[in-house]
């Protein structure tokens, strides 16, 4: 994060005693700069949901919390796949993404914690193997285009198939 208690990258060198010191003093006050802009640990995390500091009261018609409908399993048998992919990517750490993971596995898609997207077979593989499987997979594209794509000759390596959901 910026500002933060950034370790100091380099002191002096000899360069700089031998008269090159305004040169030396400029390139070290550079590099000293970007290390104050360099990524932490946090900047790799998903971002969380927001907060707000000061909520304003809305109507008593807008809904503040999920519906209680919504931790019903069976009202998720009837969501379409677009339903259940918008469910999955934004409502993360939920018990409703729990749901929607759910019913996605029971329509035979297969979660890729890789590319952290969702796999079907598009038909059998052509390879099949203990560590992975080779063919053609619909795959559901969140990132640029929000829906179904093929991708032909696809391997996909078991140690990449999050398989913890039970059905």
């Amino acid at each position: 994060a910026v500002g933060s208690n950034a370790p100091t990258a380099i002191s002096a060198g000899p360069s700089q005693l031998a008269g090159g010191k305004d040169a030396t003093e400029r390139y070290l006050s550079a590099l000293n700069d970007s290390f104050m802009q360099i990524p932490t640990g946090a900047d790799n995390e998903r971002q969380k949901s927001y907060t707000p500091r000061n909520p304003y009261p809305c109507p008593s018609c807008y809904p503040s919390v999920p519906s209680p409908i919504f931790d019903n399993p069976a009202v998720f048998e009837k969501l379409g796949t677009d339903a259940l992919f918008f469910i999955f990517y934004y409502a993360q750490g939920t018990h409703q993404q729990y749901l929607a993971a759910k019913e996605l596995k029971k329509q035979s898609w297969r979660y890729h914690k890789k590319y952290m997207t969702w796999f079907q077979r598009h038909e059998e593989p052509t390879v099949t193997t203990d560590e992975y499987e080779q063919g053609t997979y619909i795959y559901f594209d969140y990132e640029t285009g929000w829906g179904q794509r093929i991708k032909q000759d696809f391997r996909f390596e078991y140690s990449f198939l999050e398989d913890s959901l039970s059905v």
